[in-house]
């Protein structure tokens, strides 16, 4: 069986009368794509921002590779191995594409500014680079990308820092269906390789094919998990899609 990478253990935020997360608690297993879903305003992105660091949590806990993680701080966390993507992908846009996977990699920009970058470090960005088939852009600045580019840049630079584990937040959203293939096999790849996931998505026919398994939150709790087939028969779960 495998080890448990994540646990969030009675996770809850309020913004003042509103609970947006109430005593959430779930895992995620090593080597699982797993899904985290939910209707709107179901607590998922607040989920993921006291799990990262972005958000402190008004109670709960959350081990990370079996360590208790008292104050999460995104910096920490990217160098035990965990990172994340956002909603709207967070580049540099005045840096070129290159320059955005090497300060993904831990430089400085008075490093990166200084041409003082390791000769292994420029190998690695390029070898991400040519994976995502961004290689041709490598020299291009961030902002002229497309947004489905820019999203794809993102999870490049996340894997700058050799990831145990990557929480991807809407990573198919507002873009085509090319490039949802394209980021599903880039999943798969990862995934393969070693990388554990934890998505949030809408999209549910990628959610069924590609995560196994999921975790549905609704009203800020967690109200099923189970294989894709036994979540989307769920009861509550149809409920809390289709308002009863």
């Amino acid at each position: 069986m495998s080890a448990i990478l994540l646990e969030v253990d009675h996770l809850t935020k309020r913004f003042g009368g509103v609970t947006a997360v109430n005593e959430c608690s779930f895992e995620v297993q090593e080597g699982s794509i797993t899904a985290l879903i939910g209707p709107n305003g179901s607590g998922k992105t607040t989920a993921f921002n006291m799990i990262t660091g972005y958000l402190k949590a008004d109670s709960g806990h959350i081990r990370f590779r079996g360590d208790l993680i008292e104050r999460p701080r995104p910096a920490d966390l990217y160098r035990r191995g965990l990172s994340r993507t956002f909603q709207q992908a967070r580049i540099f846009p005045e840096l070129s594409v290159e320059e955005n996977l090497v300060i993904a990699a831990g430089y400085s920009w008075r490093q990166l500014f200084g041409r003082r970058v390791s000769r292994a470090d420029q190998d690695r960005a390029r070898q991400i680079l040519a994976e995502f088939r961004l290689e041709s852009l490598l020299e291009l600045p961030a902002a002229d990308l497309s947004y489905g580019q820019r999203k794809l840049l993102e999870f490049a630079a996340v894997l700058m820092s050799n990831p145990k584990l990557v929480l991807l937040d809407e990573p198919t959203a507002g873009v085509n269906p090319v490039m949802i293939d394209t980021m599903e096999r880039h999943i798969r790849e990862r995934n393969a390789a070693g990388v554990t996931f934890l998505i949030v998505e809408h999209d549910m026919q990628l959610v069924m094919r590609l995560c196994d398994p999921v975790i549905v939150l609704d009203q800020g709790s967690k109200i099923a998990f189970g294989t894709p087939l036994e979540v989307q028969s769920d009861p509550l779960v149809l409920e809390a899609y289709l308002g009863g």
